[in-house]
């Protein structure tokens, strides 16, 4: 059967499947819309369908904050290298998330998109650590900077 396309889709949710070994309810990327070298942006579409909203403030639900980082790493997944690397470092085939320094600036409900996008800092060996950005309707609300263990 032949892959669907969208306009301004990347890798599909059944592309990002192929790469990250995650599966629902903790498959935080939908699509990938960019990837340049040292950089990707990807959606996520927040369902009050997801079993996270059950217990998580259930008066008025609100999406974790470590599952919004947990969605900019999944999207890193997907980074390009820096042109300075492009023959020097091998893809990581799987990782960790190790460390973060995350800011939330406002809550993620229900009904929002998220555009996440990250960028490569720098590589330290099999560490690589990013910095990125959440927005919703055009707003940050959530940044920081994280880092990925590479452990293939």
């Amino acid at each position: 059967m032949e892959k669907i396309k969208r306009n301004n889709m990347v890798f599909s949710v059944e592309e990002i499947k192929e790469r990250l070994p995650h599966r629902y309810p903790f498959l935080m990327v939908d699509r990938i819309i960019e990837t340049k070298p040292g950089k990707c942006t990807g959606i996520k579409n927040v369902t009050i369908n997801e079993c996270y909203f059950l217990g998580h403030f259930p008066q008025q639900a609100i999406m974790p904050g470590n599952l919004i980082t947990e969605s900019m790493a999944q999207v890193a997944a997907f980074v390009g290298h820096p042109p300075e690397e492009e023959n020097t470092m091998p893809t990581v085939k799987k990782g960790y998330l190790v460390a973060t320094n995350m800011k939330f600036h406002k809550p993620v409900i229900p009904g929002d998109q998220l555009i996440i996008s990250v960028k490569v800092i720098k590589r330290l060996g099999k560490l690589t650590m990013f910095e990125g950005e959440v927005k919703v309707d055009g707003e940050i609300v959530a940044n920081g900077g994280f880092t990925v263990a590479d452990i293939s």
